[in-house]
């Protein structure tokens, strides 16, 4: 039953003789009370705040209210807490809890200066999509959208938080590169029909160091799916040979990634390469004393069977020397299954077997991570008009997966959910139920006592305590949390 005076009443079915009602008026509660571990781990990062320095504010300072800092903080802990859409925050606006971890001062918006915006301390979907739509050459004389982003500032920030991740240089590092689907639904600048994927999409590229996103780029699907590979491990091998000079450096990559440009910068820039070959008459024959034995093994053993050989190869013009490649030759009930592999990686350091089994198969593993961004944190939510800001949405996504790769590297550390994925991260330990309290000193949260994971929120805690605060230029410490209640300043 719903009346003009009272807040929306819903009616369950009654539980004996005892009516089950609902109402939305529970005052302050939060769906959210574990999104406070994410600013513990922005504490150690010190991510946000150098991302708002990646835009421009072109704004007249003296009518703010919501700072760049505050905008981007907002739209990323949003993706991160599961909110993929920017009418979310019509809503979400009035959450005191966001606004805790905005850094809001004022957690009740009673003090804001419209007597309209009082009640809701935070933005809503028009001023962040204002943030979205601004563009570098036109936010300085544009009535609306004064704010822009400097792409080659984002680009640098994923990957000084990777470095910065270690707490010495590694001996040798992989990275990883793939292409994947961003289908479309509208007539966004760049769309095109890709047959492979059989839809109307962009062709993203993501670049992965294991768990750490370092690259997402997102391109027109009418590109080769190995187009701007070079210019990018340029870019990113560059900054980390500034800060890591003697460490090593392997890509890997599937057979879209296997161009004779990308082989060709990496033995001139003594970078390693582990790619995909798509198999052709020639590399097929090259392999057939081995796929014989390979079906004869097979026939007596009734298990499939694998086979190895290590030879040198060139294709007839579009290599422009001959390379190491690795066959593998494997029977499968009813089938042959031939793979092949080029590398540069010299042969005293790794045999064929070792070489496609240990090394190469594991890249398999950076799909986990694309599907995490993707499906976990909205990276293909790139409905607006211009690829410019359908980019800045996918580096929102970017940096939310950073954020919740962070909880899981620094507070799930030694524990039994150390690889938890985004997905089960949130609905653990950041969709927590919890009544505010808010007081002149102190802001109290409270949380429900048949909670089943308290014992990890601790732990949790614990781990990112021991783990050091980043801080602008040497400066002190910060530290949100005081005992269980949460202090705001």
């Amino acid at each position: 039953m719903v009346t003009e005076c009272n807040s929306p009443q819903l009616e369950f079915h009654a539980l004996g003789r005892r009516e089950v009602v609902g109402r939305f008026d529970g005052g302050r509660i939060t769906s959210d009370g574990g999104g406070l571990l994410l600013r513990e781990v922005d504490v150690r990062l010190g991510m946000l705040p150098r991302l708002a320095t990646c835009f421009t504010d072109y704004r007249n300072p003296n009518s703010v209210e919501h700072s760049v800092q505050a905008l981007v903080a907002q739209r990323v802990y949003g993706l991160a807490l599961g909110y993929e859409d920017l009418n979310d925050h019509d809503t979400l606006r009035a959450d005191s809890l966001l606004a805790a971890l905005v850094g809001k001062r004022d957690l009740t918006g009673e003090h804001r200066e419209r007597f309209r915006d009082q009640g809701y301390p935070l933005a809503g979907s028009s001023t962040l999509n204002r943030l979205e739509l601004g563009t570098p050459g036109s936010a300085a004389g544009d009535r609306y959208k004064k704010i822009a982003a400097d792409p080659e500032a984002l680009d640098r920030l994923l990957v000084d938080l990777f470095l910065e991740s270690h707490e010495r240089p590694p001996r040798e590092i992989w990275l990883d590169l793939d292409a994947t689907d961003d289908p479309l639904h509208g007539n966004q600048e760049g769309r095109f029909f890709h047959g492979y994927y059989g839809c109307y999409c962009y062709l993203p590229l993501y670049i992965f160091c294991g768990e750490h996103l370092l690259c997402a780029r997102l391109r027109p699907s009418n590109a080769d799916g190995a187009a701007g590979s070079v210019e990018e491990l340029e870019r990113i091998v560059g900054q980390i040979r500034a800060r890591w000079p003697k460490t090593r450096i392997v890509i890997r990559g599937d057979s879209g990634f296997c161009r004779d440009a990308i082989m060709s910068w990496c033995e001139e820039n003594r970078v390693g390469y582990v790619l995909g070959l798509a198999r052709n008459k020639r590399l097929y024959k090259a392999l057939g004393r081995e796929l014989a034995e390979a079906r004869a093994e097979h026939e007596i053993t009734g298990k499939s069977a694998r086979r190895f050989r290590d030879f040198r190869y060139r294709t007839r013009k579009s290599w422009s020397c001959e390379r190491r490649v690795v066959g593998k030759a494997e029977y499968l009930p009813y089938k042959e299954n031939p793979r092949f592999v080029v590398t540069n990686l010299p042969v005293s350091r790794s045999g064929a077997k070792h070489l496609y089994e240990k090394l190469y198969c594991v890249r398999g593993e950076m799909e986990n991570r694309i599907k995490e961004q993707q499906l976990g944190l909205f990276a293909d939510r790139t409905s607006t008009a211009t690829m410019r800001a359908n980019q800045l949405r996918l580096y929102f996504s970017s940096f939310a997966y950073v954020l919740m790769h962070g909880l899981r590297r620094l507070g799930l550390q030694g524990t039994r959910h150390a690889k938890a994925q985004c997905t089960t991260i949130r609905l653990k330990w950041l969709k927590i139920g919890a009544r505010i309290q808010i007081t002149v000193r102190k802001v109290w949260l409270s949380f429900s006592e048949a909670y089943p994971y308290a014992s990890d929120i601790a732990e949790i805690l614990a781990n990112l305590r021991r783990c050091p605060a980043w801080a602008v230029g040497g400066g002190r410490k910060l530290h949100i949390f005081g005992g269980p209640k949460l202090h705001t300043y």
